[in-house]
């Protein structure tokens, strides 16, 4: 196989290109009268943005530029128009890899002593929207709660998060949350976008966000590496999304870049719809019995 190495120029230019996109897609939600146009403005920040994601996840994995500094800082500046801090979602992201089809996040499972109502709640959350909703409230909570304390065991999924939260970024997720809200009130106040404009611009990528998040996961092996598949969209959307569809190759090696995950073959069968797996989600969570416990409960993310 050739030289995986990272492709950071070709990544500084991509990254160029998504943060121009999605200034402009902003600034014109605060010139378009139409309904249709804020539609087709919030169809097309979904699609950038969800590119952008797939870059910032290449942040989130120290593989978007060689040099680490660099790296967390075009991250960080692409996590603006989430809009998360980065250094929160980065280790929600990595915990996410270390906990991955466990009973810690198996959100189409539920057991005996489990709520199915509550994990229906999740799952369909996630498939409508609410997750990223959860996280855009996030941005206000960390800049009073930088902790994200909370009084009590909340469920496993959240105690497993919470408990995996590195102390040593709290400070940092707080600038970053305040940067987060200062950045966006001043685009929504100098450019005159209206509210109403706004929040359907940044849903459009809310939803398609949220909506494909456990595509890649329900009804997979209980394994921590093995359980994701690899999906496919359109030949060109596929490759705006960065080979983010090639999730079952990125769990078996998250350190290769995304320019190179076709090339680790189709294992262990050829892909299938993204949106048939979207839809098939929409059976529910599943009862289940057998319990796969999460090797590294406990791990601090670093």
């Amino acid at each position: 196989m050739k030289d995986l190495r990272i492709p950071a120029r070709l990544n500084l230019c991509i990254a160029a290109a998504q943060l121009a996109a999605m200034l402009c897609m902003l600034w014109a939600a605060g010139r378009v009268t139409h309904w249709w146009a804020v539609a087709l403005l919030a169809l097309g920040y979904g699609v950038v943005m969800n590119s952008a994601y797939a870059m910032l996840h290449e942040a989130e994995h120290g593989i978007l530029h060689p040099h680490r500094a660099l790296n967390d800082l075009v991250g960080t500046v692409l996590a603006l128009f989430f809009p998360a801090p980065f250094h929160l979602i980065r280790q929600g992201h990595i915990g996410h890899h270390i906990r991955n089809r466990s009973d810690d996040e198996a959100f189409d499972l539920y057991f005996e002593h489990e709520s199915r109502f509550w994990k229906c709640v999740q799952l369909y959350g996630t498939l409508t929207g609410l997750f990223w909703v959860l996280i855009y409230i996030t941005n206000l909570v960390v800049i009073f709660v930088p902790s994200l304390a909370v009084p009590a065991r909340v469920n496993r999924t959240t105690d497993a998060f919470l408990d995996s939260l590195n102390p040593r970024y709290r400070r940092i997720i707080q600038v970053e949350a305040v940067a987060v809200v200062a950045l966006h009130a001043g685009l929504i106040w100098v450019w005159h976008i209206p509210l109403a404009h706004y929040f359907a611009v940044m849903f459009g990528f809310g939803f398609m966000w949220s909506a494909m998040q456990y595509a890649h996961h329900y009804g997979t092996e209980r394994d921590v590496l093995k359980g994701a598949r690899n999906l496919r969209t359109f030949r060109l959307l596929d490759l705006v999304w960065l080979n983010h569809n090639w999730h079952r190759n990125h769990h078996s090696q998250p350190t290769v870049p995304w320019l190179y995950l076709p090339l680790l073959g189709e294992s262990p069968g050829p892909r299938g719809s993204l949106l048939a797996a979207y839809c098939k989600m929409w059976n529910g969570p599943q009862p289940a019995t057998e319990h796969v416990e999460n090797r590294f409960a406990g791990k601090v993310i670093q």
